[in-house]
């Protein structure tokens, strides 16, 4: 019986959100990185209740590390998740730049990736040194003020040649590399700036192996790394696509094929690695065979296992939706769903064969409808027909686990609210004051149970690591 409800709840649910506006979706999934901005806001900043914060980030250390993007609910900026958001950015523009023109928001897209970038050019202060993290996780997360009234300390913290840390200057020299590709039409001068930065923070980590959370132990707490080699193949595979030089073909040729994943995150980049290399042995680029082959019969495994057809399949919940990690699970589903757009556009322009799984054959339209039924659970086409996307439709979070969103703006109250004055708007049960437009949160359980709830922040936080996948993957089904 309870079988036959949910079915039903799922028909009712289709057809309640079977003409969903991904168009409007994609607008307010950029608009939610103008609400996470640093620094001092520009004269087109859309998100007006946001105000100029952290104006003097990096004063302590001699350096302006100001502007850049402010992590989730908090206001740290941490550098592994961060480069992996501005990869992600790059990534959905490189892939679909059109796309994105077709429905107005390439210039906002590029704008993006660019408040992106120009923090970590700021944060590459040498050739071997690179700011990691701007504030405190511990006293951050002891203190609950707006970004604009932070009285928390706003510590720098580096990783340099007698202080390695390979994962985040890889991710760093990923995310640069992809943002060059996607301004070489637009702004060859820039993009030949981020492309030089990037070689040489590849340099940097190939030299110098050796975990960021060593070093910085303090962002370890937070972000910690599981390891580099990840790193090191999905930055070589960027270099590779953004120069041509095939020195770093025989980096990824050398490095760890990764194995078949059973995620693709902040922490665990092969699956996008293993994507790049199944397109430059679509292309006839490197052979199908020995290590290129073990990269691309990873991929295709773990496609195998997203879609439901493979031997180790992942689980999903009983409404659908992708279940990975009781912690923010949305930002797996996200990221996943943008390799399954990503890898079936480039099987259609190479003329490549189709996804061979154990469960049977899978088309490359199959790959991008399978990612579609995750954009719209998240949309509201679930049992509980509730938006994880805050602002859009009429039914989506209203107390989100997020300081900016959840504290009067400072456009209409200027008093300042001081560290412990906060809390009481985190526990005050009201509506946020202010509606975090675009942002995903975390998402609900495996059983499809949400609560609204800010102190609720494993399902009721939202991240720019989660967020920017979900940019190219709602351009491409709003094609």
């Amino acid at each position: 019986m309870i079988k036959v409800v949910l079915v039903l709840m799922l028909c009712l649910a289709g057809q309640a959100f079977s003409q969903i506006d991904y168009g409007n979706a994609l607008t307010k999934s950029l608009l939610f990185f103008e609400a996470q901005r640093s620094g001092k806001l520009p004269a087109d900043q859309r998100v007006t209740w946001r105000g100029d914060s952290a104006i003097g980030d990096g004063s302590e250390a001699g350096v302006d590390l100001a502007g850049g993007y402010y992590d989730a609910g908090d206001n740290v900026k941490f550098g592994f998740p961060y480069a992996f958001a501005v990869t992600s950015l790059a990534w959905s523009v490189v892939e679909f730049g059109s796309q994105l023109q077709a429905k107005n928001e390439l210039n906002n897209a590029l704008a993006a990736v660019k408040w992106g970038t120009d923090y970590l050019l700021k944060a590459h202060a040498g050739p071997q040194l690179l700011y990691v993290e701007v504030g405190d996780g511990n006293s951050d997360h002891a203190c609950w003020q707006r970004p604009e009234d932070m009285t928390t300390p706003r510590t720098v913290y580096k990783i340099d040649e007698a202080n390695h840390g390979s994962d985040v200057a890889a991710e760093t020299a990923a995310a640069l590399a992809a943002a060059s590709i996607a301004f070489k039409s637009s702004n060859a001068g820039y993009s030949a700036t981020l492309l030089s930065h990037s070689k040489q923070l590849f340099d940097f980590a190939t030299n110098n192996r050796g975990l960021y959370q060593n070093s910085v132990p303090v962002a370890g707490a937070f972000y910690s790394s599981s390891g580099d080699d990840d790193e090191i193949v999905w930055a070589a595979a960027w270099l590779h696509r953004a120069t041509g030089d095939r020195a770093y073909l025989d980096i990824i040729g050398r490095g760890n094929p990764g194995g078949v994943r059973t995620m693709f995150s902040w922490d665990d980049k092969f699956f996008g690695a293993q994507l790049l290399v199944s397109k430059l042995i679509m292309e006839g680029v490197v052979p199908n065979e020995g290590s290129w082959a073990a990269y691309k019969s990873n991929a295709d495994a773990f496609m195998c296992n997203l879609v439901q057809k493979g031997n180790g399949n992942v689980k999903k919940s009983p409404g659908g939706l992708l279940w990975f990690n009781q912690w923010a699970n949305s930002q797996y589903v996200t990221s996943s769903s943008l390799g399954l757009v990503s890898h079936a556009d480039h099987i259609t322009a190479a003329k490549g064969a189709w996804l061979q799984c154990p469960g049977g054959t899978v088309s490359p339209q199959q790959l991008i409808d399978f990612a579609r039924s995750q954009m719209d659970y998240l949309l509201g086409a679930n049992p509980s027909q509730m938006s994880y996307m805050v602002g859009f439709g009429s039914n989506f979070p209203r107390k989100v686990h997020h300081r900016g969103a959840s504290i009067v703006s400072i456009k209409a109250n200027r008093n300042p609210i001081d560290c412990k004055g906060g809390f009481d708007w985190l526990n005050s049960g009201s509506n946020d004051p202010n509606v975090l437009e675009g942002a995903i949160v975390g998402g609900p359980d495996a059983n499809d149970a949400y609560s609204d709830s800010r102190n609720n922040f494993q399902q009721a936080e939202p991240s720019i690591g989660g967020n920017a996948p979900l940019v190219g993957v709602l351009a491409r089904i709003a094609a």
